[in-house]
């Protein structure tokens, strides 16, 4: 019954995306951080993020919420890909990497082989490394 009914509430509305989650999770950690030290600035602006992650996911304009959306992640692409390759650095045990002295291209060669001659593969320059 009550499925049906949120069904059908939801229904042509927009619902959640990755800006709402932020939105979420940026209204949680003001909303601790004013448990914690009672000042009423906080509570506003908790309140403030929540209506704005309401209003967002209950809009029937679509394209206009996408297009929030979309500016939202091209904004953060850069920060998220540095995260991942930091990730992928960090657990990569296996592999050393380089950037390339001419370029900035990021290189992977093996662990444990001594030292190198390393070929970059964007501008050719030739570079000694210890592997």
């Amino acid at each position: 019954m009550i499925r049906r009914f949120m069904t059908g509430f939801m229904a042509g509305r927009y619902g959640g995306d990755q800006l709402n989650a932020l939105l979420m999770a940026l209204y949680l950690l003001l909303y601790v951080v004013f448990l914690f030290t009672r000042m009423i600035v906080f509570e506003v602006l908790a309140l403030i993020l929540i209506l704005v992650s309401l209003y967002r996911a209950l809009s029937r304009n679509l394209v206009r919420r996408r297009a929030e959306n979309a500016r939202f992640l091209q904004l953060v692409r850069p920060a998220a890909r540095r995260w991942a390759s930091f990730r992928t650095r960090a657990h990569d045990r296996e592999h050393r990497y380089f950037k390339c002295p001419n370029c900035g291209q990021q290189m992977r060669v093996p662990r444990g082989k001594g030292r190198i001659t390393v070929h970059c593969r964007s501008c050719g320059a030739v570079f000694e490394e210890k592997s």
